[in-house]
Order: C-alpha cells, then sequence, then structure tokens
C-alpha cells in the first residue's frame, strides 16, 4: 500500500480550515497550532469514553511527517488504544486535504494519554464497554 493509498485510523472528529493568522514565520502552520487541534479532537474521543470530565496528562510518539499548509483542511482522527481503570490513551492522526480540494495526506500522529476526573477534580474510574451509550462505540473498533 503506498502512502497516498494509506487509511486514517479511528473516526473523524474534528475538521477545521487552516488559516493565515496560524503560520510560523516559514509560512507554514505552527505545529502548536496542529498539536491544539488534535488535543481538542482527542479529548472529544476521550471525554465520550470516559462520560465524565478528562485531562490531557501526556502525549507520547508525536510525529510531524508533513507540513500543514495555509488553505489545507486539517481532518482529526481519533481511537481509543487502551484503557486502565481512571486513564486512557487515544490514538490520533491529522490528515489535510491540500488546499480544500487537492491531495489527501497524513501530516501527523500522536498518542494523547487522558485521565478521567470527577467534578472535584479527582481521577474517577472509566465505566465498561458494556454500559456505554451506543453513540460512543460506533466507529472505535475496526469491524
Amino acid at each position: 500500500m503506498s502512502e497516498f493509498e494509506e487509511k486514517a485510523k479511528g473516526r473523524l472528529t474534528t475538521r477545521t480550515v487552516a488559516m493565515p493568522g496560524d503560520t510560523n514565520p516559514a509560512g507554514d502552520i505552527f505545529g502548536g497550532w496542529v498539536v491544539s487541534q488534535m488535543d481538542i479532537a482527542a479529548g472529544i474521543c476521550a471525554g465520550q469514553r470516559a462520560q465524565s470530565r478528562v485531562v490531557t496528562v501526556a502525549l507520547d510518539g508525536m510525529s510531524f511527517i508533513r507540513p500543514v499548509k495555509v488553505g489545507d483542511i486539517l481532518g482529526v482522527y481519533t481511537r481509543v488504544e487502551s484503557v486502565g481503570r481512571t486513564s486512557m490513551n487515544i490514538l490520533v492522526e491529522a490528515w489535510v486535504r491540500r488546499g480544500r480540494i487537492g491531495q489527501r495526506e497524513k501530516v501527523t500522529e500522536g498518542m494523547f494519554k487522558f485521565v478521567a476526573i470527577d467534578e472535584s477534580g479527582s481521577s474517577t474510574p472509566i465505566p465498561k464497554e458494556e454500559d456505554l451509550p451506543d453513540y460512543v462505540l460506533h466507529g472505535f473498533d475496526d469491524h
């Protein structure tokens, strides 16, 4: 499978357009903006899985593969990779559609770790899969 035939892993969670105000001095989109978009999407995914508030506690294995350009549509895909008692790992991939209509390419990937918290900010157990609403499970597996 060539790099252009590769498929995104997970569920499309967010989509946005890269704007001129998000560039670095070289004219490419600032990497921090991309990480922020990925964290937002990962937080949506983790919050749905935890059925509670979540906080980002770590980023592991972040890889910037290609630059994001002004006018690219950035789509962020997420998938729950593992779930512990109060924490989970979310695989996040960012893909672009060049110039809104062009070639689709993976630009960034990383693993985001979240902890579920209660109203007082203390860690709280993550529900078992069988206790989750249907909308949470749809798209979280590869079947």
